[in-house]
């Protein structure tokens, strides 16, 4: 026992008033940690002492919410970073040999540090960079030396709709100034919401329904049914939430959505708390989109100047506010529970389930959760009318879908079509084919976990149903890959990709990702072992029946995909050695 005074110093200011800034929240920790990071380039001790203080948290809580976001750091580095992103698409793209002229050119310049990350959302841009929070690429060898200065690539045009494409979500790309509402008012923004606000709640949610607008995000689940659990719970306040945390390689849809109309988002949301009875939104964007980010919140400032959002929106009573969350990286908050935890300010790591969002999501009370591609295609059917929409397809799912095809064809990007498309028309129809030099090899389809499939798979029309075939849809993502790509050497670079991204709360996952890369890229430097491929199989069952949320489930799906359409080639690279 000591009779010892003890005496805490004096909180940092900067940290009060950002505490305060938030009402000391204690939801808000995320928030504030990463406002600190912004300003300061990394969190010292005494800043994540005086964050707890200020918000009632634990120190080692919020410690541990700092270091397990990949944005987030907790040592001292220098003020300027390039973050070089090695994900499946930009290794294709040549991204090692640009990642070693990054570091021969700024790892020893002072003030300069260099970092590897999984992915950064620019797979159309390809390879690509973080400078800061500013985006950067295609990266060429020529221009590495200036990316201390002003240059940063060039981002991809979408003003011009390719040959055969149907756009409804991207009608007015490159028409409607992401920065002006009255540019969007110009081209039908807020059209939609203002049509439903003269009908019931529940009239909206029907009409929804009868669109058969599907999830947009992979799954591909009706977004009416799930508007209308939320909209039948009986427990307030409810909350509208927008998944933009779109971290997954292959996957930059919604990137573009929020770069070329913003306020079609905004809209689809304010539409779905309309319905469902909610007066407040979340868009969860990930933390590379700091433009993007930027954006939505100019937005929502104008849309409120508008009377588009906030209270009494045009006259109607209803009110409705939307505020932008960033994330701090973290591949795992692309996972609905995960993200929410880290809306709450948590680690994101995923939840038990059930119970689901629609009955106890956000503070545990019941949230609507939808991706950026499902509420941009919201205001359009709100407009036109569920007939409208089903008519725009003769594919079994009605409506249209965003397709981001990449790799060696002539026109890699981004385009809008119909459901049900084969991998064929895909690279020929609308990717203008494979490249002079290239063929065919195999393609990663549906996004990072989706599947890698072989030519016989050409001529199956692609949905949500054809994954029982063998070629999944996912978030509608192609990565096409010529003969000169090893399926071996491409696994195993995906699998670099999951064992980093596992939030390792599950041994399955945690382990089964780390080892599957050992074994996959031992065979990819020609030390493959007898017995590996089976071993492979095995650790994909395990994960696939025992992981404990959607990505150590979803990680065998690509495995044993490319250990069951390229069996040949990973039985030469087992008996390498």
């Amino acid at each position: 026992m000591t009779n010892k005074k003890i005496v805490h110093r004096q909180v940092d200011q900067e940290v009060e008033n950002l505490a305060q800034s938030h009402e000391y929240r204690e939801d808000a920790v995320l928030e504030v940690l990463v406002e600190l990071q912004k300003r300061y380039g990394w969190l010292n001790q005494h800043q994540i002492e005086d964050v707890g203080r200020t918000l009632h948290i634990p120190a080692e809580k919020v410690y541990g919410i700092a270091s397990f976001y990949s944005l987030l750091d907790v040592k001292p580095k220098e003020k300027n970073v390039i973050r070089v992103c090695d994900g499946p698409v930009c290794w294709l793209c040549g991204g090692g040999e640009v990642r070693a002229a990054v570091d021969r050119v700024f790892t020893d310049r002072a003030g300069w540090s260099v970092e590897r990350t999984s992915c950064l959302g620019l797979c159309d841009r390809a390879p690509a960079a973080m400078v800061n929070d500013q985006q950067a690429g295609p990266l060429v060898f020529e221009q590495i030396g200036e990316l201390e200065k002003v240059w940063r690539g060039q981002p991809t045009d979408y003003s011009v709709p390719r040959p055969g494409e149907m756009r409804v979500m991207l009608a007015n790309a490159g028409k409607v100034d992401p920065d002006s509402i009255h540019s969007a008012v110009e081209y039908g923004a807020y059209k939609g919401l203002l049509s439903v606000l003269a009908h019931s709640p529940m009239d909206v949610v029907a009409e929804v329904e009868q669109s058969g607008l599907t999830g947009r995000g992979g799954a591909g689940f009706p977004v009416g049914r799930k508007w209308r659990f939320v909209a039948q719970a009986n427990r307030f306040p409810k909350y509208i939430i927008c998944n933009a945390d779109e971290s997954e390689p292959l996957i930059f849809k919604d990137r573009v959505l929020i770069d070329t109309n913003p306020h079609a988002i905004l809209e689809g949301m304010a539409i779905a708390g309309y319905a469902c009875g909610a007066t407040n939104g979340y868009i969860y964007i990930r933390g590379e989109y700091h433009v993007q980010a930027e954006r939505l919140e100019r937005a929502i400032k104008q849309a409120v100047q508008a009377q588009y959002l906030g209270k009494d929106i045009q006259g109607s009573g209803f009110e409705f506010h939307i505020h932008v969350h960033r994330g701090a990286g973290a591949y795992i908050c692309g996972e609905e529970t995960a993200l929410i935890e880290s809306l709450e300010g948590k680690r994101g790591e995923p939840r038990n389930r059930p119970p689901y969002p629609p009955s106890e999501g956000y503070k545990n009370l019941p949230s609507l959760v939808n991706n950026v591609e499902s509420y941009a295609a919201v205001p359009m059917i709100a407009q036109h009318g569920a007939a409208w929409y089903r008519s725009l397809s003769t594919a079994i799912i009605p409506g249209t879908k965003l397709y981001m095809l990449l790799g060696h064809v002539n026109h890699p990007g981004l385009f809008e079509a119909p459901f049900g498309l084969t991998l064929r028309q895909v690279i020929n129809e609308f990717g203008g084919g494979m490249r002079a030099g290239s063929k065919f090899h195999f393609a990663l389809t549906g996004g990072a976990a989706g599947t890698i499939v072989s030519e016989k798979f050409m001529d199956i029309p692609i949905d949500y149903a054809s994954a029982s075939k063998g070629i999944s849809l996912g978030a509608g993502a192609f990565l096409i890959c010529d003969q000169r790509v090893s399926p071996v050497a491409f696994l195993s670079n995906l699998l670099n990709f999951f064992r980093h991204e596992s939030c390792g709360k599950c041994t399955p996952c945690r382990v089964g990702t780390h080892r599957a890369y050992e074994i996959l890229d031992g065979m990819a430097r020609q030390q493959g072992h007898t017995g590996e491929v089976e071993e492979l199989r095995q650790l994909a069952d395990v994960m696939f029946d025992s992981s404990f949320c959607g990505l150590g489930q979803s990680v065998p799906i690509p495995m044993r995909s490319a250990l069951d359409n390229f069996t040949e080639e990973f039985a030469a690279a087992e008996r390498q050695v």
